[in-house]
């Protein structure tokens, strides 16, 4: 086991160049690495008729089945997070990224199955993923060319992605739909979300916890995912 102690590690923006440099590559390797696992593991769930069971369970349970679904993801996305954060071992980080990227292929299951039953040929989730890539690039380029400190978005995540959770329970409590408005006003949200990590990862991560800034931004761009592809099929129509 090889042991570490990021929270003495030196800040990436005060590290020398190599080093930040380094660090920025072992990030995206490991978010490019991460992306891949999670492609391979939801393809085996879907071929494997995984998805299909998980669908039928969750419509069986009602609205309760996708708020117990929602619980258990945040309550393993919390431990996932806080394994990747570890200054025991990075072994524990690797299990946590691992185990983030479980919890968020199983997540995915039910909306990619209902993207490829409306487009058996993908092309429905190759757009998205397209998509997705290009505004995260556009992110990315904006992060590291004005250098520009976003931590300040912190708080309004955070107030933001409670509003967002409490309308999106609510709306399974009462049957209601949030309807395309609300699909837009998240994918801003999760555009400003990856932004956020983006930036993190120059001015608040230490050199040493390149896992853990590879999961946040994989979450960012996994909730970017997720709403690029609602609004997409929402505006294919509801055939």
């Amino acid at each position: 086991m090889s042991h570490l102690d990021v929270g003495s590690g030196q800040i990436v923006a005060n590290a020398a160049e190599s080093e930040r440099a380094s660090f920025i590559k072992r990030t995206y390797v490991h978010l490019a690495g991460a992306i891949a696992v999670f492609a391979v593991v939801e393809t085996a769930l879907i071929q494997s008729g995984m998805a299909v069971k998980f669908m039928g369970l969750i419509s069986a349970m009602g609205s309760f089945g996708w708020l117990a679904v929602l619980g258990v993801f945040m309550l393993v996305s919390t431990v996932a997070n806080n394994w990747a954060h570890s200054g025991v071992s990075r072994e524990k980080q690797y299990m946590g990224l691992g185990l983030g990227v479980v919890a968020y292929a199983v997540l995915f299951m039910p909306l990619i199955m209902m993207a490829l039953m409306r487009d058996p040929s993908g092309t429905l989730l190759q757009n998205a993923a397209v998509a997705t890539a290009a505004l995260v690039a556009g992110l990315t380029f904006t992060a590291f060319s004005t250098k520009i400190n976003f931590s300040f978005m912190g708080r309004f995540l955070m107030v933001g992605g409670f509003v967002a959770m409490g309308l999106i329970v609510a709306s399974m409590l009462f049957g209601f739909s949030l309807g395309l408005w609300f699909t837009g006003g998240m994918i801003l949200f999760a555009a400003a979300s990856v932004l956020y990590s983006t930036s993190n990862i120059i001015h608040e991560f230490h050199t040493q916890q390149h896992v853990a800034a590879s999961l946040s931004l994989f979450s960012s761009v996994g909730l970017l995912f997720w709403y690029i592809l609602q609004f997409m099929m929402s505006m294919g129509g509801d055939d």
